[in-house]
């Protein structure tokens, strides 16, 4: 059998420098492969590749063992797993590129969930051996091999915790680990050609897009759903953190420099290779990029320093629109994060009212809202109300009257609107002091706002428990203008009318409140009743009376009967609370008229 198998080898010998091996010669090499490798002879198998007479033989047929050798090595046997290691490099530094190429990619873009990370580790080593051999062919080969590895990395899981981020039970980690080192010779060799004194190729502009390909790709996914912190713990630094500092290193090694990639519209940058685009995915490439240098302040010491507070701002306010957006908590926590760390920079009372006329300075306060009341998680919702407090901070006078009159018109929620009112409260209260004046909170400018704010849209239908917020900041409102309305007629000759305005809403919010209180009180009275009866007719007459209710946008029916009377008993006191701040309204004004110190 030894002896067959010798005459075999010398005939291959003699048939590579003939070029006369056949198909029959190729089934034959690789079939005798598989017995060694089925039969954990490796080390056999090894001795054959690396002897230096096979060299003709492993050149043209070692290819065939490729696929073998890492189903081999893949089954974390350590008996053959280093061998079969030692002869997938030998086939990559001996067999022809080309093929290798073929049959890698192949590899990788069939793979099971469970041996992604295990056959991307594997392969990757060897992916860069075989493309650094290519030489001047190798840039659509290195885009090529990007794809599919990025491809395969995409399918799994991100971490969600720091604890999931040490396990790296899916190898995420593990894989984001071995890319950047996969890139290494390319992004040294795009830098050391344009360092040079003939600049780069096309082959090297072509290389360089690629990179770039893969850089933008990478901060869309995985980066742009990963938590960043910098440190998992003290003693060890995150993976997918370095990963993100790989990335923002290399852009601008190949000569792509952070603001271009950032601000490449209001910089009117251009771009040949078609990335710098309003594609959705190029837009969170671009909100992950922003977060990582303004937010987790990843290479922000070469960042230049020319960009103005409110040009960033401005710029950033589009990533932050797209961030806000969306539903996932990790894409909410980078917007909320990226819209904090961007206004901190500005200045208080500078940003000008022609901002607000820019989309997304109109949509970001929305996706706010929405993120205050309807949200679910109290984190994000307590970080809402702190980056909606420092966007008012940085308006200018005009600015912010007319973001407010904007968000009363359009919040659609009572809390929101009862929060934007007591600010209106405090601007006014704010410009009644010496060196703070100005006129569109103490001047004629005001009567528009106080106009949205001091009315009842739905008229006499309004339900007053579900328009508390909003109605008790009025009131609270009215209260301070009419105790302050000695300072009003010193700086203003608009009293009369606001008079007039004061006298409308408190018409209007009686009748609310007569009506409000008679639909609660006759509620409360039908509950009183149906407890003398069963408790399956009475479950069914509480259904029946409250079924069209609601309370802070929650179904009452939905509710206990015991909730329920309590809901209903709040609403009455609700109700004696709003009304007690009426009369105390008309005994100022009434005092005031008294004194001639009001109209």
């Amino acid at each position: 059998m030894a002896d067959q198998l010798q005459d075999v080898i010398q005939r291959w010998r003699k048939a590579v420098v003939e070029d006369g091996l056949r198909p029959e010669d190729h089934e034959l090499f690789q079939n005798a492969g598989l017995v060694y490798i089925n039969q954990g002879d490796t080390t056999q198998l090894l001795d054959f590749i690396q002897d230096e007479k096979n060299q003709g033989i492993v050149e043209s047929m070692g290819c065939g063992l490729l696929a073998s050798l890492v189903a081999e090595v893949l089954k974390k046997k350590k008996k053959s797993s280093s061998t079969c290691q030692a002869v997938i490099t030998h086939l990559a530094e001996t067999c022809s590129p080309m093929e290798l190429m073929l049959i890698f990619l192949g590899q990788v873009d069939d793979l099971h969930p469970d041996l992604i990370a295990d056959t991307i580790v594997l392969m990757a080593p060897h992916l860069q051996t075989v493309l650094l051999r290519l030489g001047e062919e190798k840039a659509p080969w290195v885009g090529l091999a990007l794809a599919a590895l990025q491809k395969q990395v995409s399918r799994l899981p991100v971490p969600y915790t720091k604890e999931q981020e040490v396990e790296d039970a899916y190898g995420l980690c593990r894989c984001c680990s071995a890319l950047a080192r996969f890139m290494e010779p390319f992004v040294e060799e795009v830098k050391r050609r344009d360092n040079s004194e003939d600049g780069g190729t096309a082959s090297d502009n072509q290389l360089k897009t690629e990179l770039l390909k893969f850089c933008m790709g990478s901060l869309r996914e995985p980066l742009l759903q990963a938590q960043l912190d910098q440190a998992i713990d003290i003693h060890k630094q995150s993976p997918l953190w370095h990963f993100a500092t790989d990335i923002l290193a290399t852009l601008p090694a190949i000569q792509e420099p952070l603001p271009g990639l950032l601000f490449y519209k209001a910089l009117k940058k251009r771009e040949e290779s078609g990335l710098l685009t309003d594609s959705t995915e190029a837009q969170e490439s671009r909100a992950c990029l922003a977060y990582l240098l303004f937010v987790q302040f990843i290479t922000i010491k070469s960042f230049p320093a020319v960009f103005s507070p409110v040009f960033v701002l401005q710029c950033n306010m589009e990533y932050i629109d797209l961030l806000l957006s969306r539903k996932k908590e990790s894409f909410l926590l980078k917007g909320l994060e990226l819209y904090t760390k961007s206004l901190e920079r500005v200045e208080d009372n500078s940003l000008p009212v022609e901002l607000l006329d820019l989309k997304s300075f109109y949509s970001v306060p929305q996706h706010l809202v929405q993120i205050l009341t309807v949200c679910p998680i109290q984190h994000l919702r307590e970080r809402g109300f702190k980056v909606l407090q420092l966007f008012i901070d940085k308006l200018g006078p005009e600015a912010k009257h007319k973001f407010f009159r904007c968000m009363i018109k359009t919040s659609c929620h009572a809390g929101v609107e009862g929060y934007i009112i007591k600010n209106i409260k405090n601007q006014i209260e704010l410009s009644l002091k010496p060196g703070h004046e100005n006129e569109w909170f103490m001047g004629i400018q005001v009567l528009p706002l106080l106009r949205l704010v001091l009315c009842f849209p739905r008229g006499p239908e309004t339900d007053l428990l579900n328009s508390m917020d909003r109605v008790m900041e009025s009131l609270n409102l009215l209260r301070y203008l009419l105790m302050r309305d000695m300072d009003w007629q010193q700086t203003s000759s608009i009293w009369p009318e606001l008079f007039k305005i004061k006298e409308d809403y408190l018409k209007m919010l009686r009748v609310c409140l007569a009506l409000s209180r008679a639909y609660y009180a006759g509620q409360v009275k039908n509950m009183r009743e149906d407890k003398k009866i069963q408790a399956q007719e009475a479950r069914e007459a509480r259904g029946a009376l409250v079924q069209t209710m609601t309370v802070k946008n929650k179904k009452v029916s939905d509710m206990t009967p015991e909730m329920q009377y309590q809901v209903l008993q709040c609403a009455l006191v609700t109700f004696d609370l709003m009304e007690s701040l009426v009369i105390r309204i008309e005994e100022i004004s009434e005092e005031k008229v008294k004194t001639g110190t009001a109209v």
